[in-house]
């Protein structure tokens, strides 16, 4: 699905057709998942601070506080002017939903009519492109993909609360915990929890990630790698 958002879609009705079957598949349907719930009873009685380039919701969904999240690299749930105009976003579950109704009508009247599969038109009806409700632009995903990211009043308020929590933790015992992150987006977690280690003596920094855990050498002795499973890591801290 991460693939498939990069495709250069002809038309918007294309272009909508996919984007909002996977944002309903990864923003709204289905629960969080295990390892989320099983983070949060970890660290539900300590104070903490998440930070992710996950865009799916899914820390929320888990019943993490959204005062103690910080979504980097935007939300699923949001849309933006493509311009964008103005820097403001706005929820779309209603829209989005709207739109898979309409693709899946369309699907079933194409099938009766007896269309081949790889004939089928997956895109959404016009009128059911959003636009922008200030410049009348075609609104976008709310996903750090270039420049035109809108930096919402929401986002601010986040990045100011992450910059308090590190600011007051300065020098105190500490753990960055750093999960599944690779070599795609390194500046955004691994690289700021590398620099935050160096800088006190009382932190840790703790990489959790199948076959690509690694630190540098300057903080090695404050550092745990584990190369697993996060699951099987959960597996052990819970026995």
């Amino acid at each position: 699905m991460y693939s498939g958002g990069l495709y250069p879609f002809e038309t918007l009705e294309e272009f909508w057709g996919y984007w909002s079957r996977t944002i309903l598949v990864n923003r709204y349907e289905g629960e969080a998942g295990a390892a989320y719930e099983r983070l949060l009873k970890l660290v539900r009685d300590r104070d903490y601070f998440v930070i992710t380039t996950n865009v799916d919701h899914c820390f929320q969904r888990a019943g993490i506080d959204r005062k103690r999240l910080y979504y980097m690299q935007g939300d699923y749930g949001l849309f933006q002017c493509s311009r964008p105009c103005h820097q403001r976003t706005y929820d779309n579950e209603d829209a989005v939903h709207a739109m898979v109704v309409a693709v899946n009508e369309r699907i079933q009247a194409q099938r009766e009519q007896g269309i081949a599969p790889s004939e089928l038109d997956l895109g959404v009806p016009s009128e059911l492109i959003p636009h922008c409700p200030v410049c009348g632009a075609p609104m976008t995903t709310n996903l750090r993909i270039d420049g035109r990211f809108v930096e919402d009043v929401g986002w601010h308020a986040a990045a100011e609360r992450y910059a308090e929590f590190t600011q007051r933790h300065r020098g105190a015992r500490m753990l960055y915990l750093e999960l599944g992150v690779g070599g795609n987006t390194p500046g955004i977690i691994k690289y700021p929890f590398w620099r935050m280690t160096a800088e006190n003596p009382q932190a840790t920094y703790a990489c959790v990630n199948a076959g690509e855990a690694c630190t540098l050498s300057t903080i090695e002795r404050q550092s745990v790698l584990i190369n697993a499973d996060i699951n099987a890591v959960l597996d052990v801290l819970e026995r």
